[in-house]
Formats: C-alpha cells, sequence, structure tokens
C-alpha cells in the first residue's frame, strides 16, 4: 500500500474499523474463541482477501483493538503529572484523574470485554503496562519495600475498583469515582474502623 495515496489509506482505514466494530458486536453475543473469520467478515461486509490484507488472524485484530485502547489507558493514567516537576500524589485534586473518564467514555467496549472470555487476559495486560509505569515514572525507590510488589499492590487496587465500576454497570458518574478514589489513596489507617464485626470502636 502506497503512503502517498489517501485514498487507499482512506479504504483501509474504513476496512479495519469494520472488522474492529464486526468483532465487538458479536463478542457482545458469543465467546470470542467461538468466533470464525467468515463471522467477521459477513458481519463487517467484506470477504476474507480484505481481512487477511489487514490481519492474520482473529487474534491479530482483538490485539489491534485492546492495544488501542491500553494506549489511551496509559494517556488518561499519565495526564495527572505527565505536565509537573514534582507530582505528589496527597496534593491531586480529583478532577485532574482522567482514567475514569477514559473507561466511561469506552463504556461499550469495555462492558463487551467484562463480559467475554478475553477478560482474563485483558486484565493481565492493563496491570502489566500500570505496573511498569508505575514503577519507572512514578515510584521512590526505598531500601525496605520491593518497587514490583509496591507497584503491583497499587495499580491492582486501581484496577479493582475500575473493573468493579465496569461489572456494576457504571452505578457512579466518573467525577464521583475521581473523588472516591483520591481520597483512598490519601486515607490515613489510624481514620479506619477496624474493629471485628459485632463489635465496637
Amino acid at each position: 500500500m502506497s503512503e502517498n495515496n489517501p485514498k487507499i489509506d482512506r479504504r483501509t482505514l474504513r476496512s479495519r474499523r469494520a472488522m474492529r466494530e464486526a468483532l465487538l458486536t458479536l463478542m457482545a453475543n458469543k465467546p470470542f474463541q467461538a468466533i470464525s473469520i467468515t463471522e467477521i467478515v459477513e458481519c463487517a461486509g467484506y470477504n476474507r482477501g480484505t481481512f487477511y490484507a489487514n490481519y492474520d488472524s482473529k487474534e491479530a485484530l482483538l490485539d489491534e483493538i485492546t492495544n488501542e485502547l491500553l494506549d489511551k489507558l496509559l494517556q488518561s493514567f499519565r495526564a495527572p503529572y505527565e505536565h509537573v516537576e514534582v507530582f505528589n500524589v496527597s496534593e491531586l485534586p480529583a478532577h485532574a484523574v482522567t482514567i475514569f473518564r477514559h473507561i466511561y467514555e469506552h463504556s461499550g467496549v469495555y462492558t463487551i470485554l467484562m463480559k467475554n472470555d478475553v477478560l482474563p487476559n485483558m486484565k493481565e495486560k492493563m496491570l502489566h503496562v500500570l505496573k511498569q509505569i508505575s514503577m519507572a515514572e512514578l515510584l521512590n525507590p526505598t531500601d525496605d519495600i520491593d518497587p514490583e510488589l509496591l507497584a503491583t499492590y497499587s495499580m491492582s487496587s486501581v484496577l479493582g475498583l475500575v473493573w468493579h465500576w465496569i461489572e456494576t454497570g457504571f452505578k457512579h458518574p466518573p467525577e464521583y469515582m475521581q473523588e472516591q478514589l483520591v481520597k483512598i489513596v490519601n486515607m490515613n489507617p489510624n481514620d479506619a474502623n477496624m474493629a471485628r464485626p459485632g463489635k465496637r470502636p
């Protein structure tokens, strides 16, 4: 394909977009592993030749969808600190947290992934990329805390909130989730009620 021919470029982009939308439409109703390439091209309105001109497999098509989503997720995660010299999480305003806005803007895709057999792989990918970014850009090394364990703990907590929010059908607006995350991050452990069930503090 010639990069100097915008007509071909537009046609290719259009077919790839149709393939992505077709796969997501099918995944809303059946497991990814049960979907065939024939079903994808028929849903997209193309043929197998067009599919293989763009992708080696249906897994490659899914990877394109999830990788694009992960790129946008990372952009939203970095947004609060990418333009500041010193980042102090205790001074983070709720409106600066954009990860929940990203999730909400792509709620349809995340909901499909949540209900599909690709969910474990997607969760693993999300945790991996956020751990790597956290370790490289946010965590200050200390002698007594393993940075990978700290990053795993921190990012697992954030993603736990994210997936719970998706699973409950976006029960709260993004702004509420932003505020709650900031409050949780800044919560003093001594303020938490540690009384056992049935006991009054």
